[in-house]
């Protein structure tokens, strides 16, 4: 009898069973189990750590403008007050008459103040007015804020910006803000859109309330009288990890040389003696923890570091 197709099949399922005896499903077809990828990224910066650190105002009249008059009001060791807003960053390093110093803020306070805030309705788009205004025609002021507001309002409050915002309201505390065609009246009452199409429209609503406003008083603490003291404020400071090749294994410093040559370094767990290794000298030797944001002075050079934990 010739064995048929059918027959052939059986006979051969029948004697693959035994050899697949204690196999699990994930033998059978790839393990389920889940994998942690480590990822270490570097990149080069390109200035030297010490103008890295120092803070230079922007030229934008929201931010700039006032950054640059406190600093001019606190150097060498004035004080300036602002009420509901920091116009510095906190603890930010800046040069005067080849000095250093490193900006401070102190609350002094609070005060009552008439301030506008803006709110926003949303519009339909088939009640959009031939005369509604498109945001971005408008000057950085008013069209941050309404942003802002458009930003809020899609996200149902969750996005970041509510951090900025007086519940659904923004305040104009800044000086261009108070300067804006949205603080002189001029936008009160009107639909403004985010796209030409008319889609995201809103009407929008300025109202004038006193507020108590805290007091924040910028101030400049001296850290440094001389270029070399001040680099080692900085190295001390702000760099995460300063090393040499010296300091680090033959293959750490392989593996290092070739994150820098390719911008990333991975690895799945568990990772590698000499992955490990060259984490702990980055000061990042618990690796269940991502970072970011690292700065490294290695072999004379200047980098930017973090750590990425993918888990699959």
């Amino acid at each position: 009898m010739v064995p048929t197709r059918r027959r052939l099949l059986q006979v051969g399922g029948a004697a693959i069973l035994p050899a697949l005896a204690g196999c699990t499903a994930g033998d059978l077809f790839g393990s389920n189990e889940p994998t942690t990828e480590y990822t270490l990224s570097i990149d080069s910066i390109e200035v030297d750590p010490i103008e890295h650190a120092l803070y230079e105002p922007d030229d934008g009249a929201v931010f700039g403008a006032p950054a640059r008059t406190a600093l001019a009001a606190i150097l060498p060791d004035g004080r300036h007050t602002t009420y509901g807003y920091r116009p510095l960053p906190e603890d930010a390093y800046v040069e005067h008459d080849d000095a250093y110093y490193q900006t401070k803020y102190i609350v002094t306070g609070r005060s009552k103040q008439s301030r506008q805030i803006v709110r926003v309705d949303s519009v339909s788009k088939e009640d959009v007015p031939e005369d509604a205004v498109l945001t971005d025609t408008l000057a950085q002021p008013s069209a941050r804020v309404l942003k802002i507001l458009h930003t809020h309002t899609q996200s149902d409050g969750e996005a970041s910006t509510a951090e900025v915002l007086r519940g659904d309201g923004y305040v104009l505390r800044r000086p261009a803000e108070r300067e804006s065609r949205l603080a002189t009246g001029d936008l009160d009452g009107r639909v403004v859109t985010m796209t030409d199409s008319g889609n995201w429209a809103y009407r929008v609503d300025v109202t004038e309330e006193e507020l108590r406003e805290p007091a924040h008083t910028a101030l400049a603490i001296k850290v440094a009288a001389s270029r070399s003291q001040f680099r080692s404020v900085v190295f001390g400071s702000r760099v995460d990890a300063e090393l040499t090749p010296a300091a680090l294994s033959s293959d750490a410093q392989e593996l290092l040389a070739q994150a820098i040559a390719r911008g990333t370094y991975t690895e799945s767990a568990p990772i590698s003696e000499s992955l490990d290794a060259l984490l702990g000298a980055l000061g990042l030797k618990a690796v269940d923890s991502a970072a970011t944001g690292k700065q490294l002075w290695y072999d004379e050079q200047f980098y930017r570091y973090g750590l990425y934990i993918d888990d699959d």
